[in-house]
């Protein structure tokens, strides 16, 4: 635990690189990355519109996802809730907290996380908030008296990171028809709508 943290507004995009997720045929740790080969990132927002591919090193399932074309436009996903966005599939880092379900992405997202629930100072920098990730957190998650359980929470996401095998899935990371996000990012090719 820090004593301060300041949000310098890093939008949740930033922790989509690679997606950890059950696969969907052994039920183990999936990962579902960008493709190989693409060019470099300029903006975490991208990550909305590239290619992506799902593999598991467990039993080798692979599958691949792109942006589907409107016209001159990319429609792309739209980032947040217990399933990834681009295969429909559940969250591998799940666990249940406070009556809600705490997910991150990766281990990269549940350190942000324990750093900003951890901290006892929390400043806000000049970011928008209507991009950046720590703003928009939930209120549960954030208040001081649930800092120790969320924090548990936390390492046990951690701990989970590092397992892959069916049986080591958490109990909340399953096959449940999520309501469907009808909302999309789209990106035209002469600019944003």
């Amino acid at each position: 635990m820090t004593d301060r943290h300041t949000d310098h507004g890093a939008p949740l995009a930033r922790f989509a690189g690679a997606i950890l997720v059950v696969c969907p045929r052994c039920g183990g740790r999936a990962t579902v990355a960008q493709r190989p080969g693409l060019p470099e990132l300029r903006y975490a927002m991208e990550l909305l519109f590239r290619p992506r591919r799902l593999v598991c090193a467990g039993c080798g399932a692979t599958d691949d996802w792109e942006a589907e074309r409107r016209g001159s436009a990319l429609i792309g996903v739209t980032l947040g809730g217990t399933e990834d966005p681009y295969f429909g599939r559940p969250l591998w880092l799940q666990v249940r907290c406070a009556g809600h379900v705490l997910w991150a992405y990766d281990a990269d997202h549940v350190d942000a996380l324990a750093a900003y629930v951890g901290a006892r100072l929390r400043e806000r920098g000049p970011a928008s908030p209507t991009t950046a990730m720590v703003p928009r957190l939930p209120r549960w998650m954030t208040a001081a008296d649930r800092r120790t359980e969320v924090l548990a929470a936390l390492a046990a996401l951690r701990a989970q990171a590092a397992r892959t095998s069916p049986e080591d899935r958490s109990d909340v990371a399953h096959e449940r028809a999520d309501r469907p996000r009808p909302r999309r990012s789209s990106y035209h090719r002469g600019g944003p709508y």
